[in-house]
């Protein structure tokens, strides 16, 4: 399966991440718990240099606890890590005390030379449908309050509080021009990242049936069948997609497979092992 996906929206969206880099104190990385490699961007390492970066492993309900606690081992020996669900806010209040430790030295010594606390101005990054709007609105209890014009930015960006002394600025979903891993583009479609209308979703989902099958095959217990390996057929008479002549729609079981895949309905699942 070949899955390339770099809109031109997306091209603007690093150019416009680029120029209001220099606005903010700090980046927040949001990332996948269950595919915590997977889904970053590579090209944000190269545009954000060494700007101080927290990352967030978002949907940690839906990731394996256990190597999401060794995934957090591994990353915070680079940069402060956390997990947490921005659907039941789960892990959420950790983040501004974070962020103020972040900048802590910075404003130190800016009070040595007598400047007042400065709001803390924070960027949040990540690709498409990783759950950027939804951490938002836990950070702002639904309520956003735009904070008026500021530098950095354009086209109907917005600072927003979330905090008496943190802004933030959302940028758009942003992915890179090449898998050069093709099981990365996988794993990216199979949780959403990429449009379903950009590849072939019986092909994906038979490949993450297989992925099941090697990894976790007890995910695929509701699907079980007494005489028969689990297929799309399957799957689909399961769910009752059948077609004329007593065919099954094997476009629609993988669908529906999808589906509950991405919502939990399979279990908690980490696709990113080493």
């Amino acid at each position: 399966m070949s899955i390339q996906w770099f809109p031109g929206h997306m091209a603007k969206a690093r150019r416009l991440l680029t120029d209001q880099l220099r606005w903010v104190d700090v980046v927040i990385e949001l990332a996948d718990a269950r595919i915590p490699a997977s889904s970053r961007n590579p090209l944000l390492h190269e545009i954000l240099g060494k700007k101080s970066k927290l990352l967030l492993l978002n949907k940690a309900d839906l990731a394996d606890p256990a190597w999401t606690a060794k995934w957090l081992e591994k990353l915070r020996t680079i940069s402060p890590a956390y997990a947490l669900s921005a659907v039941t806010g789960k892990g959420v209040k950790q983040i501004v005390p974070a962020l103020e430790s972040m900048v802590q030295q910075k404003q130190a010594k800016l009070a040595e030379k007598g400047v007042r606390p400065q709001m803390i101005k924070v960027m949040i990054v990540g690709i498409p449908n990783i759950g950027k709007s939804s951490l938002i609105n836990q950070l702002t209890g639904g309520a956003q309050v735009k904070v008026g014009n500021k530098p950095g930015v354009t086209r109907g960006n917005q600072w927003v509080r979330i905090h008496d002394r943190v802004e933030l600025l959302d940028t758009p979903g942003m992915l890179w021009p090449k898998f050069e891993d093709p099981e990365i583009g996988r794993k990216l479609a199979v949780l959403g990242a990429i449009k379903d209308e950009v590849f072939d979703l019986e092909e994906l989902a038979l490949w993450m049936i297989d992925w099941f099958k090697l990894h976790s095959p007890q995910s695929l217990s509701r699907y079980q069948s007494s005489d028969s390996d689990i297929t799309l057929e399957t799957i689909g008479n399961k769910r009752g997609c059948l077609i004329r002549g007593g065919r099954v729609d094997t476009l629609k079981a993988a669908q529906i497979f999808l589906r509950e895949l991405r919502t939990g309905q399979l279990g908690p699942i980490t696709m990113d092992r080493s």
